[in-house]
């Protein structure tokens, strides 16, 4: 386990600046403008296309992947950005699971603004990895302009249905993590009360800190109750505390996918 949590780090220390020439068409980023919400809101997306063949990550890529990045330091008119994932795939290679896409994915935006009767000026970078039988790093830059007025665009709409369900919509009863300390950090035991989801669940669990390295889930189920345990350990090896409230349960099983906020004392 711990093995593998040092090939994710040293993914994550890999230079994604220093992507050129012969890797730059493995992956392409286009902009679909979308539309303005009555809130205020612009929904709008991101086209990732891949070279055939090739694959690339979700949020949480597991111990194989390169997590995404995305920067928008570039843009005008833009106070927040908040992605939404689709559903992904589960991809297991030399006993190493990673989780991710292939072919091509849109990934929905919500665009807040400062002036929402104005245009909006998206730009800036997203830092990707892409993997066949080598994981490589990419740097890919986008711009463009988000219009006051626009039109549904079914592309972001069918990603925006194809994401997990939340947790009414899937019946999630009690959610509980039950923590432990370990020699390294903390053990993490979560119980959460849910019909099952198909074959093959796998459970992916987060924190709110990005340094905070989560190992893959053990999983059991008991009827209509799944467990899974992880090990948390800080990449800086220090000692950490662990918010509950902050945490984010992803199951995934062969016939739906369920996104869980937070859970309670175990």
């Amino acid at each position: 386990m711990r093995k593998k949590m040092l090939t994710a780090l040293f993914f994550l220390a890999l230079p994604v600046a220093v992507v050129a020439g012969p890797f730059d068409d493995l992956a392409t980023v286009e902009v679909l403008p979308g539309w303005r919400a009555a809130n205020g809101d612009h929904i709008a997306g991101l086209r990732i296309t891949l070279e055939e063949g090739w694959k690339t990550y979700w949020r949480a890529p597991g111990d194989a992947g390169i997590p995404p990045q995305f920067s928008f330091a570039s843009s005008d008119n833009i106070t927040s950005v908040t992605p939404h994932w689709p559903v992904p795939q589960i991809f297991d290679q030399n006993g190493m699971r990673s989780i991710g896409y292939t072919d091509s994915v849109v990934v929905p935006i919500t665009v807040a603004s400062a002036d929402t009767d104005a245009p909006i000026q998206i730009s800036g970078d997203l830092h990707i990895g892409v993997c066949e039988d080598i994981c490589i790093p990419v740097s890919l830059s986008f711009n463009a302009m988000l219009p006051v007025t626009g039109s549904r665009d079914t592309s972001i709409a069918a990603a925006l249905i194809d994401r997990p369900l939340n947790r009414d919509e899937a019946n999630v009863g009690a959610v509980t993590c039950a923590i432990a300390p370990i020699s390294d950090g903390l053990r993490v035991t979560t119980a959460i009360d849910l019909p099952a989801t198909g074959t093959s669940e796998v459970v992916v669990i987060e924190t709110a800190d990005p340094l905070v390295w989560v190992s893959e889930a053990d999983v059991a189920r008991t009827g209509d109750r799944l467990l899974a345990t992880v090990d948390m350990v800080h990449t800086s090896g220090v000692a950490f505390a662990l918010d509950r409230s902050a945490m984010r349960i992803t199951v995934l099983g062969s016939q739906s996918a369920v996104d869980i906020r937070g859970c309670s004392a175990g």
